[in-house]
């Protein structure tokens, strides 16, 4: 068994199968993955983890009642993501956000994580071709992803309050399988907190700058020969470190926290053009 803790749901005992898939490579990679991209270097508050979200839909999966497996596809969802999680989306122009969706068979299949499902009596065809309706839904749906998002997103980039995340949780139930909520001031909350997280943490022009800027540094060291797309499957640390061996990359990651070029940037440069989402959470 393993112990885990979470501001948002509290202290979770799970069985041994989730101590093996946390020891993994690509899980352990996570931690080192910032959940909002580059943000950090312009807002070092927001500095939380991939791992982080990826622990949380786990435990709101547990929590509302999900399969083991369930769970376990919760904890893996996010295992392909590049360095600065969506920057890898902006680096190759892809609109639709999903690139690590693209390669997540690939990048799990070549990892750790298939012998350890072996060894707990679980097939990695089991993740890939699985229906999980507690961790997926499509937009506007509610789902533990991206409730899980919303509500850690919103907590430490400061648009709603922990406490807040926290009394909402208490409205969350399952109806036929799927998230719903049980209270329509809850279910009125929850939408209205999505729409604002997108409105003032991923499309705040600070946080599109960072991202941004850093997805053009990327895009033009891949070009030139300084980076190769395997760098994009290190931790941040790691790609940043390498990105400041050279004397240009030093300057530009130093430019991007002293924001310099924003005005520009934003009239001229490619901007990140984030999806537009909404969320309908369904009440019952």
């Amino acid at each position: 068994m393993i112990q885990l803790n979470d501001f948002l749901y509290g202290k979770m005992e799970l069985p041994a199968v989730f101590s093996d898939l946390l020891n993994t490579d690509v899980l352990k990679r996570l931690g080192g993955v910032h959940q909002s991209g580059a943000i950090f270097l312009v807002n070092p508050d927001i500095c939380h983890s991939r791992l982080e979200h990826a622990i949380g839909v786990t435990l709101l999966i547990r929590m509302l009642g999900g399969s083991e497996l369930e769970q376990i596809a919760g904890l893996l969802h996010d295992v392909s993501h590049t360095a600065f999680s969506h920057v890898g989306d902006y680096v190759f122009d892809n609109t639709a956000e999903d690139y690590h969706e693209q390669i997540f068979a690939e990048m799990l299949c070549k990892s750790e994580v298939p012998d350890v499902l072996l060894k707990y009596g679980y097939n990695i065809s089991d993740i890939l071709h699985g229906t999980f309706d507690i961790l997926e839904q499509p937009l506007p749906s509610l789902c533990a992803d991206r409730l899980d998002y919303t509500l850690r997103d919103g907590v430490h980039g400061g648009v709603i309050s922990r406490q807040r995340a926290r009394q909402f949780l208490k409205s969350v139930v399952l109806s036929e399988g799927k998230i719903a909520v049980n209270d329509e001031n809850e279910a009125a909350w929850i939408n209205e907190a999505f729409e604002k997280l997108n409105n003032e943490m991923f499309k705040l022009p600070l946080h599109l700058y960072a991202n941004g800027k850093m997805a053009e540094l990327i895009k033009r060291f891949l070009n030139k020969g300084l980076l190769t797309e395997s760098d994009l499957f290190k931790t941040d640390t790691l790609l940043l470190n390498k990105i400041r061996t050279n004397y240009e990359g030093y300057q530009a990651i130093k430019a991007i926290k002293q924001l310099r070029g924003f005005d520009e940037f934003m009239r001229h440069g490619a901007v990140p053009k984030v999806k537009t989402r909404t969320l309908n959470a369904l009440l019952v």
